[in-house]
């Protein structure tokens, strides 16, 4: 299979990294927070998680290009030195011995400039955070992109169930060779599959907790247009697309907030390729493929829809007329 030494080391590394966020998540204290400039929480867990996946990989893949969500500019902060310290603690809890300077560094490895039409990581470390300060869902998200094209995506959802009684499960797959759920507790996997489901009215669709996230108002008036019965299915992250690429959920709906808005590529591609080689389509609401080799956005991208593939065109349909704003 091809990819399959990078499938190994990003499955590797977002196992721990899930490690590390079920232990802060279980233990989290409010004074552990800091807050993003557009006021979204960031915790210990998206600067562990981005430290322990891009030590793993900037070790075995040094000459390759990362995009991440976070850096390390405020941690390296004289008023951050006590909340550094417990990321580091962290850290080394559930993965190895590593000295504060090294872990600093691993954490801007993405910060660096990315030829976006080469080969090139990118991680959103926690997805999700407002679901995971409130013990909900959230993913680690992990995507390898080579000349704009996703060829490789992991989710880890530690809170995801892979079957009863047995929770946290990762989301994998490769360009070509399906898509699998993997159980973090005993090793075991599956392929995953979308559902068969070809009538609107029986769908299930996704979208976000957060209504800034997405336009609740809207959603439900596709769902008036198209006679969808059931509520939707509300959940934080790209548990969303897992939730799709297992037939949990048969369409999620990303749209846009404003018109101008544009999606972060590592918001949507891991979960993307997961849909896909489960045998869904994802597009952006007007049909475009998403294009991932301009920018950290998807900039020729308006919003976001994954689906079993058999309602896509349905739901595009039904957008059509929307306006956003």
């Amino acid at each position: 299979m091809n990819y399959e030494n990078e499938l190994k080391a990003a499955i590797y590394a977002v196992t721990k990294a899930c490690n590390l966020c079920a232990n802060v998540q279980y233990s989290l204290v409010a004074e552990d927070t800091l807050k993003k400039s557009d006021r979204s929480p960031v915790t210990i867990a998206d600067f562990g998680s981005q430290a322990i996946v891009n030590l793993v990989l900037g070790k075995i893949y040094p000459n390759d290009d990362y995009v991440c969500e976070e850096d390390s500019v405020q941690l390296r902060k004289e008023e951050s030195v006590d909340l550094t310290k417990k990321i580091h603690a962290n850290v080394i809890k559930v993965f190895c011995e590593v000295i504060e300077k090294e872990m600093l560094d691993a954490i801007d490895l993405g910060a660096g400039d990315c030829d976006f039409t080469g080969r090139y990581w990118t991680l959103d470390p926690i997805d999700g955070t407002k679901g995971f300060l409130r013990g909900d869902q959230y993913a680690i998200a992990l995507s390898l992109i080579v000349k704009g094209e996703v060829v490789l995506g992991v989710l880890g959802c530690p809170n995801m169930y892979y079957e009863e009684n047995n929770k946290g499960v990762i989301y994998f797959a490769v360009k070509g060779a399906g898509a699998y759920a993997l159980s973090i507790a005993t090793g075991k996997s599956k392929r995953i599959k979308v559902d068969k489901i070809s009538s609107p009215e029986q769908a299930i669709f996704c979208e976000s907790v957060e209504s800034a996230h997405t336009a609740h108002g809207q959603s439900a008036r596709i769902a008036k247009l198209l006679n969808v019965i059931s509520n939707p299915y509300r959940i934080d992250s790209q548990c969303k697309y897992a939730a799709v690429a297992e037939g949990k959920a048969s369409v999620y709906l990303r749209l846009p907030t404003r018109p101008d808005y544009r999606e972060k590529i590592w918001d949507h591609a891991a979960g993307m390729i997961i849909v896909q080689e489960a045998g869904g389509e994802v597009t952006d609401i007007t049909g475009k493929r998403l294009d991932f080799s301009k920018s950290e956005e998807l900039v020729n991208n308006t919003g976001v829809i994954a689906s079993n593939k058999l309602l896509h065109n349905a739901f595009i349909g039904a957008i059509e007329n929307l306006t956003f704003s």
